[in-house]
């Protein structure tokens, strides 16, 4: 017998991409292995998303019945949050601590997270899952992990690139990125059906046979394991990378990315430039010393491996079903 029934509301756009619904669709996964009921609220850029990666998951017009909310969505705040939950236990998912948040548990899997960041934004007693170990992630990385790091730990020339700047490639950088890596290595290059740019890349592909595009693709832990480098984007997939221990030059897409990345590059863990700013000056020579140094490799390797263990889905959903459930049981007892 189904447990809990949990509804997810998550954001998604050609501006913004379809992370929150990935991240989203991973918890709930996680969330539906422990017998919990999950839905989606119906959202078009969303439920564009969901046909692809999970066409069986519920879809709703309204949160009639639902037993605890979980939000996903950088333009709602606490008045919304609490419009929708009426006295309902909520998580929300965060990257920015810059709101008040109508949240019972927050999770915020950001690198340099405090609890002092949400002082003040989130009601007392909040629970606050903070790290990147909180990251949500599917089953299918942490069962490559140690198989990919240990390949990483050997060493070896960079035969294989991944390109994954996101499902709609906001600011369109996967074009130029393909163009600059021709003739280097074979490419894995992969954006989503929505992606404005799908058929210059389409193009591409086929006049080039080292690139293999890969549209909508479920395979991404296999891509991610098998590449030696990857040009990545600033959001959620760096903590797959990681997983994985994938050495990657980190292009910062949006304004919210640059807090993960400035982190991450601290900790010697990526190659990280600002897109928009210094993709023409940087990126060449960022590659170059990818491609041509395996010591730099094996510590960026090293470092992303230890930032994140791939379990983060497992920690948030035991979590939120023990909160949810005592407080079904203090309503009813």
């Amino acid at each position: 017998m189904a447990g809990e029934r949990i509804l997810f509301v998550a954001d998604a756009g050609p501006a913004i991409g379809g992370g929150h619904v990935m991240r989203s669709l991973t918890l709930a996964r996680a969330l539906e292995a422990r017998d919990a009921e999950c839905a989606f609220r119906s959202h078009p850029d969303g439920d564009a998303v969901l046909d692809v990666f999970a066409p069986d998951l519920f879809r709703v017009e309204d949160d009639a019945g639902f037993d605890a909310l979980v939000f996903d969505h950088y333009a709602l705040s606490a008045p919304d949050h609490a419009a929708v939950a009426k006295g309902r236990p909520v998580l929300v998912i965060d990257d920015l601590a810059d709101r008040p948040l109508g949240a019972d548990m927050v999770l915020d899997s950001g690198m340099s997270r405090r609890t002092s960041d949400y002082r003040g934004l989130v009601p007392e007693g909040c629970v606050l899952l903070l790290g990147p170990n909180h990251a949500p992630m599917r089953p299918d990385f942490v069962a490559l992990r140690a198989q990919a790091l240990a390949r990483r730990a050997a060493g070896g020339p960079v035969r294989r690139i991944l390109i994954s700047l996101g499902l709609t490639d906001v600011g369109g950088f996967t074009r130029p990125a393909v163009q600059r890596l021709g003739g280097l290595a074979a490419l894995d290059v992969v954006v989503g059906s929505g992606a404005p740019g799908l058929d210059a890349l389409r193009a591409l592909a086929e006049a080039d046979p080292s690139v293999t595009l890969h549209v909508d693709t479920r395979d991404m832990a296999r891509l991610t394991a098998q590449a030696d480098i990857a040009i990545g984007g600033g959001g959620s997939s760096s903590w797959e990378r990681c997983v994985l221990g994938l050495p990657t030059l980190l292009l910062v897409l949006a304004d919210n990315q640059t807090e993960a990345a400035v982190a991450l590059a601290e900790a010697g863990a990526v190659i990280a430039l600002d897109a928009a700013a210094e993709f023409e000056t940087g990126f060449d020579a960022a590659v170059a010393r990818l491609v041509a140094e395996d010591a730099l490799r094996r510590r960026l390797s090293t470092a992303a491996a230890a930032v994140c263990d791939g379990l983060g889905a497992d920690r948030v959903a035991e979590a939120f079903l023990a909160l949810v459930r005592q407080r079904s049981g203090a309503t009813t007892g």
